[in-house]
């Protein structure tokens, strides 16, 4: 393949070498989608993507954030390093697909298509350890953990694994897309999260005579709906913002007033000036609560991860790599979403782009997240083309 791109242009070679990596990529992706594991748990999985490291003879470091792996590419003249990442953690979901390589361990499935992200990474490592005389400039290839609890990357980040890199690419399966389509945004493309745990302490009593107590229920309603406020009546219309209460305990039967109640919820933001609003518009909230409901609260609230934020000046050579890969008709620009990644750990340190990879299956509906999520394993290949030209353009000296 390398002598092949000395005298032609490179899309034809990548796209065979995709096709021709294809088969063992769906295999192993086949094992590790039966074998999931949580956060922080990928033993096996990390495992697995060691030995095809050092079968393909890239020199790699494991356990590094807990259970991610990191591989190393030299290329053969000095310029930047980039990283690519990808993430190996699955969901507590019970699949119900019944499919032949669905998961053997109850409660646990990649409904999400972290299995996919990791076989690809590996197709990549595969074309580009073959093209690295080539590369000016390094690979970091970083194989996560954790992403779904927001905490595998900056975990691997404290253990170094951001060190000496100048530029990143992360990227997800997307079902709205059909296999062979890409979509990119320009911007902040996936939102900061936040995450809130509110207790309200009242005073416990007869629920006859709610006047001899002090009502945390009561309190934890109107909060609930005060704080749908801060989106409607105090964010910028303009900067999208979200306030979701997941849950609510408190009480144990019908007619006992409850000492407290106990709320967890999310903040999702696209835009730094609507995050510090939404704490402070939360904070300002709960403490006129303790005041008019006579309620005593503890507000602890994390922020988690910030807005993922494509820069320009990755992701217009990007755009350009994969309109020369595959046509203009197949890359469109789409829309931002309030969902989260800890991609965006890497990105708020260096420039970076995340890109979306097409993975849905004719006749099917699916979405992230599912218990019968089924995405085309033809993304897999795809996905391996896509980056791999991505990453050996921005690695070219022209």
């Amino acid at each position: 393949m390398t002598n092949e791109f000395l005298f032609n242009d490179p899309a034809g070679p990548l796209r065979q070498a995709a096709s021709t990596l294809a088969p063992q990529l769906i295999a192993l992706r086949r094992d590790i989608h039966a074998h999931p594991e949580l956060a922080f748990e990928e033993v096996r999985t990390a495992g697995l993507v060691a030995a095809e490291l050092a079968r393909l003879g890239i020199p790699h470091r494991t356990g590094i954030g807990r259970t991610g792996v990191l591989g190393l590419i030299e290329g053969g003249q000095p310029g930047p390093t980039l990283a690519i990442r990808a993430d190996m953690d699955a969901l507590p979901i019970h699949e119900e697909t019944g499919l032949p390589f669905a998961s053997t361990v109850d409660g646990k499935m990649h409904a999400c298509g972290h299995d996919i992200h990791t076989v690809t990474l590996l197709g990549v490592a595969a074309i580009l350890k073959e093209l690295a005389p080539r590369l000016a400039g390094r690979v970091v290839l970083v194989f996560q953990p954790a992403e779904e609890t927001l905490q595998g990357a900056a975990a691997m980040i404290a253990d170094g694994a951001a060190e000496g890199i100048d530029m990143a690419l992360g990227f997800h399966n997307q079902p709205e897309y059909a296999v062979g389509r890409f979509a990119y945004v320009r911007g902040a493309c996936l939102a900061a999260s936040d995450l809130f745990d509110l207790t309200l302490r009242g005073r416990s009593g007869h629920a006859a005579h709610p006047y001899a107590a002090v009502d945390p229920i009561v309190a934890a309603a109107h909060f609930v709906t005060q704080a749908q406020t801060v989106v409607s009546r105090e964010v910028k219309p303009l900067h999208p913002a979200v306030v979701t209460i997941g849950q609510s305990v408190g009480g144990t039967t019908y007619n006992i007033i409850p000492e407290r109640v106990s709320l967890k919820g999310t903040v999702r933001t696209l835009h730094s000036e609507a995050r510090d609003l939404a704490e402070a518009s939360l904070r300002r909230l709960i403490a006129g609560i303790e005041t008019g409901m006579r309620v005593s609260a503890t507000l602890e609230y994390r922020r988690m991860v910030p807005p993922l934020v494509n820069a320009d000046s990755v992701l217009e050579p990007a755009l350009a790599s994969l309109n020369a890969q595959f046509g203009t008709d197949a890359v469109s620009e789409g829309q931002p979403s309030m969902g989260s990644e800890d991609f965006s750990a890497f990105a708020d340190r260096v420039p970076s782009v995340q890109l979306s990879i097409g993975s849905g299956t004719a006749g099917r509906d699916d979405r992230l997240h599912n218990a019968d999520y089924q995405p085309d394993e033809g993304c897999i290949p795809a996905g391996v083309e896509a980056l791999s030209r991505v990453a050996l353009d921005l690695l070219t000296r022209r």
